[in-house]
């Protein structure tokens, strides 16, 4: 599907919803994506991108960034501790801030650094074991222990499990920001957006609808 079949898309929902569609951030999910896929994007003019790995996106944007002006690159996968600092430098905005541990590691680095990316919390509304995130019952009081070391979380961030209805889980996402104050959500993927639109989204993420499906690595 081309890009712009995308944001028509998401045009249309936003009306529906009554919104503005300027105020929905498309994140063009582009993790093991071909170069020459990702580029094509670019040459039409998208500049918000979301990578999984910090690895990946350490030997993908730097090249990008001296061709295109204006990228945003999203972190959108789980991040090691080990690897925070490497992320502060490359990334515009982190989406799975998911533990206190993380947290205490990118209070200090900001101390450091002078410098913080925007950050969502992961939360796990499926409470699912293998998923990462602050479970919905911790996460007002794990909001707190952001803010009290100075950290500037922006909004929320959810993986609706795959064999339930993901507004549902949407709609929580949005009631727990709400209640915090908060003004941002991530959520809705390639089949969803549509939904996440309607309950209030402000970045979408989309890999395979816009690029077609992923080519893992020779060897995986």
């Amino acid at each position: 599907m081309r890009l712009t079949d995308i944001t028509a898309r998401i045009a249309k929902a936003a009306k529906d919803a009554d919104r503005d569609p300027a105020d929905i951030t498309l994140i063009a999910v582009s993790k093991v994506q071909p170069n020459e896929r990702v580029e094509s994007v670019l040459r039409e003019g998208h500049r918000s991108f979301g990578e999984n790995r910090v690895q990946e996106a350490a030997g993908k944007w730097p090249d990008f960034r001296e061709t295109y002006e204006g990228i945003d690159l999203h972190l959108i996968g789980p991040l090691q501790s080990n690897k925070a600092r490497q992320a502060f430098e490359l990334f515009d905005a982190i989406h799975t801030l998911d533990r206190p541990k993380l947290a205490t590691t990118f209070a200090r680095l900001a101390q450091e650094t002078g410098q913080c990316p925007p950050l969502f919390i992961q939360v796990n509304t499926g409470e699912e074991p293998q998923k990462a995130g602050i479970a919905p019952a911790d996460t007002d009081a794990f909001i707190k222990e952001c803010r009290d070391l100075d950290l500037p979380v922006q909004g929320l961030m959810c993986i609706p499990p795959v064999d339930e209805t993901p507004s549902l889980h949407f709609a929580l996402l949005r009631k727990l920001a709400d209640r915090n104050g908060l003004s941002q959500l991530s959520m809705g993927m390639s089949d969803d957006f549509e939904q996440a639109v309607a309950f209030g989204a402000t970045h979408i993420r989309v890999g395979s609808a816009l690029f077609g499906e992923r080519v893992p690595p020779s060897g995986a």
